[in-house]
């Protein structure tokens, strides 16, 4: 996405860049090897880059504002596309209608940067299940950036002028049997149709030509947060992930910053987006942090580059993940 200029005067864009990388290697200090901050700046240079975090509607809440201000500062860095929801958008109750107040509570006001007015397509989580579901997909037919066409959805881009991906965007709620137990939740998951859902999705990575395959979903497949694992992902799921070659997933509902592995496909956990509860490494576990934070990512033709961010700015991990699954 960077192109070298010939003006001497740099555009504020690439005047931002610089100032962030200066500012962060100077108050981090010894926190991040050395060089880091630089080869993170260049894998982020002419890709496709984005920001993916969820569990994050709380009204405004201190952890909430400061997540959304360092994402605001990452996305005007990097020059961020879209922003990816793993779900839980609004805590604790969903919200009721596309004209709730948490719309504005929750939501807009507090990511009003500019640099975050790009499109967010988003998942669907257990809380908001607990509200109005279609609601969520109502809004998006008003917002400029909310993205939902439906529960569960493909969206396409462009990496550049050969290469693309395929992003799959699951409805996990009712594919978790604790919640047809749950008088809450048991009436709303017993209307979706699971099996449908598993059909579309394994004829739409059997129909995708993409280079790259991202799935995206609420509830974790391996984790070492609160929740753990979910076996019923870890039996339906993870073998269409693994048999139709999806380089990574991407999810929320264990509020912290994890990156995992299932053979070889990448789990990355990023559900801190405005509170964090304890996690643990597990025989899965590549990285684990406990705090509130965000990813963002770098898509490349033959790379994916992934950083977690905590909710002072600091880059707590960074990896690399190859195009080919083999």
């Amino acid at each position: 996405m960077w192109t070298k200029r010939m003006p001497m005067q740099p555009t504020r864009r690439e005047f931002l860049r610089t100032l962030f990388v200066a500012t962060q290697a100077t108050a981090l200090g010894g926190f991040l090897p050395q060089g880091l901050h630089a080869a993170t700046d260049i894998a982020h240079s002419g890709g496709l880059n984005f920001i993916v975090f969820g569990d994050w509607g709380r009204g405004g809440q201190p952890d909430q504002l400061q997540v959304a201000r360092h994402m605001a500062a990452e996305a005007e860095t990097v020059g961020a596309r879209f922003v990816i929801s793993v779900g839980d958008n609004f805590y604790t109750d969903g919200v009721a209608s596309s004209h709730d107040p948490q719309w504005q509570t929750s939501f807009e006001n507090v990511y009003r940067a500019s640099s975050l007015q790009i499109p967010w397509y988003v998942a669907l989580g257990n809380h908001d299940y607990r509200g109005n579901c279609d609601a969520q997909i109502a809004y998006g037919k008003t917002s400029a950036r909310w993205k939902m066409p439906a529960r569960y959805f493909m969206q396409s881009h462009s990496i550049d002028a050969t290469t693309g991906v395929d992003f799959f965007f699951l409805d996990t709620t009712p594919m978790v049997r604790g919640y047809y137990r749950d008088d809450i939740y048991r009436n709303k998951v017993n209307a979706q149709d699971v099996g449908r859902q598993l059909a579309w999705f394994e004829d739409a990575l059997v129909a995708s030509t993409a280079r790259w395959k991202i799935v995206v979903g609420h509830h974790p497949i391996y984790s070492g947060g609160e929740h753990g694992d979910t076996p019923e992902l870890i039996a339906t799921v993870l073998p269409l992930l693994k048999q139709h070659g999806v380089q990574a997933y991407f999810n929320g509902h264990d509020h912290d910053l994890q990156h995992l592995m299932a053979g070889r496909v990448h789990l990355f956990d990023s559900g801190a987006g405005s509170e964090f509860r304890d996690t643990a490494k597990t025989a899965h576990t590549k990285f684990a942090r406990a705090c509130s934070g965000f990813t963002t990512v770098s898509l490349h033709a033959d790379a994916m580059h992934v950083r977690m961010i905590d909710s002072l700015g600091r880059v707590l991990y960074t990896t690399s993940v190859p195009q080919a699954v083999v």
